[in-house]
């Protein structure tokens, strides 16, 4: 299975960044191109997404996207990567820092997917994995992702391209995120670890610092959940920050 991805500049620690549900390695453009001119960056398109191959077994649980991730440090000999995540990809990101942390110096969660997810949610996820498994289901879904501050041509793109993803893929990977034991994760996860929540995060410090309670809790202001892209200096001052926080 070939994993796409970009390499590039110099640097340590390098840093390497991991998009989202339905999303590609563009969608941490900004973030690429800021600390690549001090630090080697690496880009990934996930498996089923952007130019990546699909899974061959039609995995898409927490832990393949892990796996491929901890597999891409090895290829490229990554010396303890930050490991940064958006969405889905925060997530992943947890979970290699979880279950590698030899391997990764910190990890960074923008935005994360829920984590600690209540019975109510769990119910309202379990009925959104059938509507996600049409464009027109994946147009609605993701258009709920925004502030009312969002720049209206980014939001239309982002809607549209996270709409082409194939259905099978979305709705694999969002039940893979459902079935994931975040709680767990955040418990076993030793390394430093911080959060960056947009406008309306889906976890609250609370539920964050009840299982992992040296995590860095931050939240940007007026962007939705792609503060990546809405917000990218005040994303990029808080990695800076954690980056100079790091023992």
């Amino acid at each position: 299975m070939k994993i796409a991805f970009d390499d590039a500049g110099s640097g340590d620690p390098p840093l390497l960044f991991v998009h989202g549900w339905c999303c590609d390695r563009s969608y941490f453009a900004p973030q690429v191109e800021h600390f690549g001119r001090s630090h080697r960056v690496v880009a990934v398109d996930q498996r089923g997404h952007g130019t990546s191959d699909a899974a061959t077994d039609g995995d898409y649980s927490v832990a393949a996207f892990a796996a491929d991730a901890v597999e891409l440090i090895a290829d490229l000999a990554l010396d303890r990567p930050i490991v940064v995540g958006h969405s889905l990809g925060g997530v992943i990101a947890l979970a290699v820092g979880a279950s590698r942390p030899e391997l990764v110096r910190g990890v960074v969660m923008v935005d994360p997917a829920p984590i600690v997810v209540s019975d109510e949610m769990r119910a309202m996820f379990g009925s959104i994995v059938d509507m996600v498994g049409t464009v027109e289901g994946r147009k609605g879904f993701v258009a709920g992702m925004f502030a009312p501050s969002d720049d209206e041509a980014r939001k239309a793109r982002i809607i549209d391209g996270m709409s082409a993803m194939a259905d099978d893929v979305a709705q694999a990977a969002l039940v893979g995120l459902i079935d994931f034991d975040g709680p767990a994760a955040l418990r076993a996860c030793a390394v430093p670890i911080a959060t960056i929540g947009s406008l309306s995060p889906t976890n609250t410090q609370a539920d964050f610092m009840a299982h992992c309670p040296h995590m860095l809790v931050a939240q940007t202001l007026g962007a939705g959940h792609f503060n990546q892209l809405e917000v990218p200096d005040q994303v990029n001052a808080m990695i800076e920050q954690f980056l100079r926080l790091l023992p």
